[in-house]
């Protein structure tokens, strides 16, 4: 299999480069199987290319004007209510803004799938999103990285965030231990996290040779956007606020938080739930077909089960799988053609991965908590052998040195 960027794809683009192990899911799948399923997922695209129109500029023309008006409304009732029930309110509104800003809105207008309307106000060249990543890097790191080599381990940054252990290949040490402590509080600082690595900060610090000036120039362009941010929630509006201050300074750091941790659990979802596939680095090769990228997207993702509102919360990042093999289609159509890339999966014997949100983050943090111990250990330990395993558990800590 190769690895492609389908970000902007358009009829003419080929797949690049990447493959998935032999031995896996596809190892019942002939050549043809691949090109028929290549096929019939390019078909499903060119109709929905072909039949948007006003309804899905419509639909984000509404998206857009309903997370305004939370936004302002939430202000509003921060700045007029003196009682903490107008606390809560105003905070849970900005909270439902910032998470729609980010997820349905920001995420999918850089991703170019408005830009077919022409409107300059809802582009992927000119939208600037809430959020302290500037959007060029984040469509360099996102669009042109992450979608290229989508769950491939040293290069996909989404699969763990460059800080942990996300597939048994890798060789377990003792700093994985702490992982689900470092998750968490990637979580909490989520946006922040995506501002590093889309400057590719953790590069230049485990880099031997100093900082790249290319690297220099994203950090420089990151701290910009980082401290514009940071101004406005914490300084800008809170002083705008006169003697509410302080309650608009919490109530925007509550709404930041909740939107962190929400986005956080969302793409854990699509990326690292127990069933979804990784991809070795050494696996790539020149010869991947078209088929194979879509297969390789489809086992790679995972999705959400759940209602039209939750949807539209997570971005329609519910719907993972539809959005890697279609990061480019209009985000209100992934619900449309679900069904279809379901029927896909079960006709050639692959396994459609969707859950519940609950039991999917559940799930994801099941298989952050079991690869933080070494292979087989977690599965092993039950309350009668919990004393022997800690024992062995120590000894594994010993032989090994810390890194």
């Amino acid at each position: 299999m190769t690895v492609v960027d389908t970000h902007t794809q358009t009829e003419a683009e080929a797949p690049s480069k990447a493959q998935s192990r032999p031995e896996g899911p596809t190892a019942h799948l002939s050549r043809e199987d691949f090109e028929a399923i290549g096929a019939e997922l390019d078909a499903i695209r060119q109709r929905v290319i072909a039949s948007r129109g006003e309804r899905d500029a419509a639909y984000i023309r509404r998206v857009i004007a309903a997370q305004r008006a939370l936004e302002l409304g939430g202000r509003v009732v921060l700045l007029a209510g003196k009682r903490r029930s107008a606390w809560w309110v105003g905070t849970v509104s900005l909270s439902l803004a910032k998470i729609l800003e980010n997820m349905e809105i920001g995420h999918n207008v850089l991703h170019g799938q408005w830009d077919w309307m022409r409107d300059p106000k809802i582009h992927s060249s000119t939208w600037d999103w809430d959020h302290s990543s500037p959007p060029e890097q984040w469509k360099r790191a996102h669009n042109e990285t992450h979608h290229k080599y989508t769950n491939i381990v040293g290069k996909d940054n989404d699969l763990g965030y460059g800080i942990m252990r996300v597939a048994e290949e890798q060789e377990w040490q003792p700093r994985h231990l702490a992982q689900p402590f470092w998750n968490f509080v990637t979580a909490c600082i989520f946006e922040w996290g995506i501002t590093m690595y889309d400057a590719d900060l953790g590069e230049a610090i485990r880099g031997k040779r100093g900082m790249p000036d290319e690297t220099k120039v994203r950090l420089r362009q990151a701290l910009r956007k980082a401290g514009k941010q940071a101004a406005k929630d914490y300084v800008v509006h809170p002083a705008l606020s006169g003697r509410g201050f302080r309650r608009t300074l919490a109530a925007n750091a509550v709404a930041n938080l909740t939107r962190n941790v929400w986005s956080h659990s969302v793409i854990m979802c699509g990326h690292f739930p127990e069933g979804v596939e990784t991809f070795e680095l050494e696996s790539l090769d020149e010869n991947e077909t078209r088929g194979e990228w879509y297969v390789r997207q489809m086992l790679g993702s995972a999705d959400i089960s759940g209602s039209p509102f939750m949807h539209l919360m997570t971005g329609n990042l519910s719907h993972q799988i539809e959005h890697h093999c279609f990061p480019d289609l209009p985000s209100n159509r992934y619900r449309e053609i679900a069904p279809e890339v379901e029927d896909l999966f079960q006709r050639y014997g692959l396994s459609y991965n969707t859950r519940p949100l609950v039991r999917q983050v559940g799930s994801a943090w099941h298989r952050v908590l079991r690869l933080s111990f070494p292979n087989g250990w977690l599965e092993e330990t039950s309350r009668s052998n919990l004393g022997g395993q800690l024992k062995k558990l120590g000894r594994m800590v010993r032989s090994k040195p810390v890194g």
